[in-house]
């Protein structure tokens, strides 16, 4: 089986449902899901030393659910069968409580750095709410599954808990914006 079909040569691709352009909103959305899992990969492969072995198992775990929540933004079909679950929103959320204790109390923001891990989680935050706001616009015209407006807001909040953790277990300092007010109480 070759990998190419030559159906997309004139800019067109399949949804779960119907074919679209590969400027659709949808086809826009979880393209953005597969650059946040590539970089995903990016980061866990600076991830190696034992004292991430939490992390990498939460971050291939998010690989897997973001390929759910791909696969439901490309849904379009009348048989709505969701791939992504509460269950996921409820676990990242148990994770980024914990992460957040374990790492030093927050008042200002942080510049987005430290550890090579660490900074590509937080290029993975950014893409997170890139991908937020275009599943937010689908959401206007279209239904998405329930859990995945709330499973991404709390992904970027995951990330950069999680950024902040591999900082503080390397050793490493975030560092403060010099001009934050205190946003973290």
């Amino acid at each position: 089986m070759k990998i190419y079909t030559r159906k997309g040569d004139e800019g067109s691709t399949h949804l779960i449902g119907k074919r679209v352009t590969k400027t659709n909103a949808r086809v826009e959305a979880y393209g953005m899901i597969d650059e946040m899992n590539s970089f995903l990969g990016l980061a866990l492969s600076y991830l190696t030393d034992d004292i991430y072995n939490d992390l990498r198992a939460d971050l291939t775990k998010i690989q897997h659910e973001l390929f759910d929540l791909g696969g439901d933004l490309a849904n379009v079909s009348e048989k709505l069968d969701w791939a992504l679950k509460e269950e996921y929103v409820s676990y990242l959320e148990n994770r980024i409580d914990e992460y957040w204790e374990e790492a030093p109390a927050l008042k200002n923001f942080i510049l987005p750095g430290g550890e090579k891990g660490a900074a590509y989680l937080h290029v993975c935050r950014t893409v997170t709410r890139r991908a937020e706001r275009q599943a937010l616009k689908i959401s206007d015209q279209h239904p998405l599954p329930p859990a995945a407006l709330k499973y991404i807001n709390r992904l970027s909040d995951y990330f950069f808990a999680a950024a902040r953790v591999v900082n503080h277990r390397a050793g490493k300092a975030d560092i403060p914006y010099e001009r934050s007010k205190d946003v973290f109480q």
